[in-house]
């Protein structure tokens, strides 16, 4: 195997081309009715490409279980002091499918109070967290990026880092709704990536963020480690949106499991407990 250190990353101009390639209804400027920019999002590639290929070396599994057209909805875990899955997941739609996708996920509501981070998540397709929203995206055929722990996940201590907080409810009833398939994901290496030993929460809402998270080093600033990202086969849900909050709560467990099974996998390919080709992602 080649090291990823001598893989040469893609050019701007390959990047470009690749982002050209993502099958969204772009106008003649290069923007879709979301006011998604393809100027935007190929920064953002050039800029991923280095950290998803040498500064991490991302190992993904499964990837042929993302639709390459349609609907679906990717369901994961979160792991780490930030949204470090979740930038690390938009990167692997993008160099890891083909064609390539635009993973779009529901930003945190205290984003769009920050007037050049608002501006450009909106530009590369990352929306406020709101229903409507991700109904308009999944009717719109969309991947929908989904981490039901929410910030409680994101806030997990290093002693945490592999275990699953409580999930929320919402996400089942938008696939039963839009009758979008659900993809589980797995991430894992967050909590080696970024330790994090506490959190301040009263520094945070100073700042206007649920939190600040503290690594043995002081600053959250990531350590350049192997991460993972495992996805699982999709999940199709039977019932309807108003189905009762039992039956929902049964659907939930069900994925969360599903996750939680990935995790597993994850966590033994890194402690050399499995092989790759011993890998259960069906």
């Amino acid at each position: 195997m080649i090291p990823a250190t001598l893989i040469p990353l893609p050019t701007d101009a390959e990047i470009a081309r690749r982002v050209s390639r993502i099958e969204l209804p772009w106008n003649r400027h290069g923007i879709d009715p979301y006011g998604i920019d393809q100027r935007e999002l190929a920064r953002l590639y050039t800029l991923l490409s280095f950290f998803y290929h040498r500064y991490f070396d991302v190992k993904v599994y499964g990837s042929n279980h993302v639709p390459a057209r349609g609907r679906a909805m990717l369901v994961g875990n979160h792991s780490g002091g930030w949204a470090l899955d979740a930038i690390m997941i938009i990167a692997s739609a993008f160099f890891s499918l083909d064609p390539p996708r635009l993973a779009q996920g529901m930003a945190e509501k205290f984003i769009q109070r920050m007037p050049f981070l608002a501006w450009f998540t909106s530009r590369i397709g990352q929306l406020t967290g709101l229903p409507e929203h991700a109904v308009r995206l999944l009717q719109d055929d969309r991947l929908l990026m989904v981490f039901p722990e929410g910030a409680r996940g994101t806030a997990k201590l290093y002693r945490e880092r592999d275990s699953l907080v409580g999930f929320g409810t919402g996400f089942v009833r938008l696939a039963l709704q839009t009758r979008t398939p659900i993809v589980p994901v797995a991430f894992v290496g967050g909590g080696e990536a970024i330790p994090t030993v506490t959190n301040l929460y009263r520094v945070g809402r100073l700042f206007g963020v649920p939190y600040i998270p503290v690594t043995p080093w002081g600053a959250a600033i990531p350590l350049p480690v192997t991460l993972q990202i495992l996805y699982g086969a999709p999940i199709v849900l039977e019932g309807n949106a108003s189905d009762t909050d039992d039956v929902i709560a049964r659907h939930v467990e069900r994925i969360k499991g599903r996750i939680a099974a990935l995790i597993r996998q994850g966590r033994a390919l890194r402690d050399g407990k499995l092989r790759e080709t011993e890998l259960d992602l069906t």
